[in-house]
């Protein structure tokens, strides 16, 4: 089968036809959070039922950055280059210092603690914005526990530590992602099989929320969307069965890239932030494409 499949003539600018999706690591038990540090050159991800966090420099095999990671899942670094963790089984986010030690960002909202904070985002201002799906509260993925919150929500954590809930209408938040110019944020519902859409202002408050674009037709395997991100060109990208949708900023389907196991995460990097690099249960992939992404730093 062909590493691609081609919706849209435009995707073909953005994927080469003959891209060949390598194994680059493998022997993990469930891989997430790849992040990429621009400055380093290093790969970070996480292993969530090993509870580990590992990074790759290519020089030599990856090294542990943290464990027991408390069942990490979703990674991203803020301004500082610091690692932003959300941990699964402690149900915070939390901050990896350069020293080594873990600060607690957010760990409760209105007196109730957090169902297991997923995937991460952070503004060139330093806001943070999270999903809170109920996955940690599974033994694999977390530790097992009732969730005290009703509500499955979206957070937004200013840098003065302040913690407020954008949306509480999600059966399961998940993958997260902005736009370009920070103007929009991205979040779609793993069990909704959609892609919704927030607009933000210049104080980064949230209004809208509406369907962006509908996986559910896309996925007579069982597409469930979950990590995301942007290109250069403000195309949203998204992990599901069996590999990457890519869509249009209008929410065209354009195409997909196919990996062999079902891809969790991805994250561009490589010197021009123009290689895939894609968690996929026990394996990394990466594949070489015709777009960057965007730095982090």
């Amino acid at each position: 089968m062909s590493s691609i499949s081609v919706a849209d003539e435009r995707f073909l600018q953005l994927v080469p036809i003959d891209v060949i999706v390598e194994t680059l690591l493998e022997g993990f038990e469930f891989t997430e959070g790849p992040v990429w540090h621009p400055i380093a050159q290093h790969l970070t991800f996480s292993d969530i039922p090993a509870s580990r966090i590992w990074r790759w420099s290519g020089a030599a095999p990856p090294v542990v950055v943290r464990a027991p990671s408390s069942k990490t899942n979703g990674l991203t670094y803020d301004r500082a280059g610091r690692l932003l963790m959300c941990e699964h089984a402690s149900a915070m986010v939390t901050r990896l210092e350069p020293e080594g030690t873990v600060t607690e960002l957010a760990s409760q909202y209105r007196g109730q603690r957090l169902n297991s904070p997923n995937d991460i985002v952070c503004t060139s201002n330093g806001t943070v914005f999270f999903t809170d799906p109920t996955y940690g509260c599974e033994p694999h993925l977390g530790t097992e526990r009732v969730p005290e919150m009703a509500v499955q929500g979206v957070y937004r954590l200013d840098p003065n530590g302040s913690l407020a809930r954008i949306a509480d209408d999600f059966t399961q938040p998940n993958g997260l992602c902005l736009s370009v110019d920070e103007g929009r944020l991205y979040v779609n519902d793993s069990e909704e099989l959609h892609i919704r859409v927030f607009d933000l202002d210049d104080a980064l408050e949230a209004s809208g929320g509406g369907v962006w674009a509908v996986t559910e037709d896309r996925a007579a395997a069982g597409w469930a969307p979950d990590g995301m991100k942007v290109d250069a060109a403000d195309n949203v990208w998204c992990t599901g069965t069996g590999g990457l949708l890519v869509l249009a900023p209008d929410g065209t389907l354009l195409g997909k890239l196919h990996t062999a196991q079902h891809p969790a995460n991805f994250c561009f990097g490589g010197p021009g932030l123009d290689e895939l690099y894609i968690t996929a249960h026990q394996s990394v992939y990466r594949a070489q494409v015709s777009i960057p992404g965007i730095a982090l730093l």
